[in-house]
């Protein structure tokens, strides 16, 4: 099953008085770059969902955006804790009694002295305790990837499809050029006859068996079964990578230099039009299935 690696996935949640919004996309990469916007105030948070990001997913450009925003009606900014208060006022009214009954006299309690008292005053935002927050929204991250990996499992059911269909282009202009390799078999004979003629009537005191070692090794460089069955092996290789549960994006640019390798090297012994026309349209074909290789995980 081939993956892409270009996806999108969207997701809300909503948790411990806040409400996010986030989304995940990424397109073709070398290998693994995570670009993360999220809140920096929450503790751990941009760690967690790294961390998690970097165990569910093997290569592309991903990014991931979070926003984030109070819920109507939860508690923000300063709040009076009177809870604290009232215990503070009761215990402020007891010292008041025992030292007026010691005949001592004690300097009024402020609002600001009460204020300033520890539990009186409570403060969110950047100073709250964020890992329930962190917690929530790591919680439901696994939706987010799992909806990602959905679209990337789509993208890469039609990337499939383009590139079996590629895959059996190639196959076809292969058996093309072993067709027309065979054809000129005839000419190429007749060629290299007419040349040793030529030569002979030429050249006095001829090495026949020199000749005839130049005659075998020309021929052998026109020769392109080698890289016939080459690219047949190639095809029989990217069918099997294509039917691999494992990602093999990697394995499939290897595949992709070596079936260009072959394409030239079949262009250079061609000396023939036709032959020389089925390798530029396997070139082209091939090309064009690179392309779509660079978006396989």
């Amino acid at each position: 099953m081939t993956i892409s690696m270009t996806g999108f996935a969207a997701g809300r949640g909503q948790a411990v008085g806040f409400s996010w919004a986030w989304d995940l996309r990424s397109v073709n990469g070398k290998g693994l770059d995570l670009r993360l916007r999220v809140p920096d105030w929450i503790d751990g948070l941009e760690a967690g969902l790294r961390a998690a990001l970097q165990k569910a997913l093997g290569r592309g450009n991903v990014s991931l955006s979070l926003r984030l925003s109070r819920d109507e009606g939860a508690q923000a900014g300063p709040r009076l804790n009177t809870e604290v208060l009232d215990v503070l006022l009761r215990l402020a009214g007891e010292v008041t009694a025992r030292a007026t009954a010691a005949d001592l006299l004690l300097t009024p309690l402020t609002a600001g002295d009460l204020m300033a008292m520890r539990g009186v005053i409570e403060t969110s935002g950047t100073d709250e305790d964020t890992a329930p927050l962190a917690a929530a929204i790591l919680a439901d991250l696994p939706a987010l990837i799992e909806a990602f990996n959905v679209s990337r499992a789509a993208e890469g059911q039609a990337l499939n499809a383009v590139i079996a269909a590629q895959l059996g282009g190639i196959s076809d202009l292969v058996a093309a050029a072993k067709s027309a390799a065979e054809a000129r078999r005839p000419k190429a004979r007749e060629a290299l006859g007419e040349a040793l003629a030529r030569v002979g009537r030429n050249v006095d005191g001829l090495d026949e068996t020199r000749l005839a070692q130049e005659l075998a090794l020309m021929a052998v460089k026109a020769d392109i079964t080698e890289e016939i069955d080459r690219l047949t092996a190639h095809v029989a290789a990217a069918r099997a990578l294509l039917a691999d549960q494992a990602p093999v994006g990697r394995k499939f640019d290897f595949l992709m230099q070596e079936f260009l390798r072959e394409a030239n090297t079949l262009l250079s012994k061609s000396q023939d039009i036709d032959l020389t026309r089925i390798g530029l349209d396997l070139k082209t074909v091939i090309d064009q299935m690179r392309e779509q290789v660079q978006n396989v995980e």
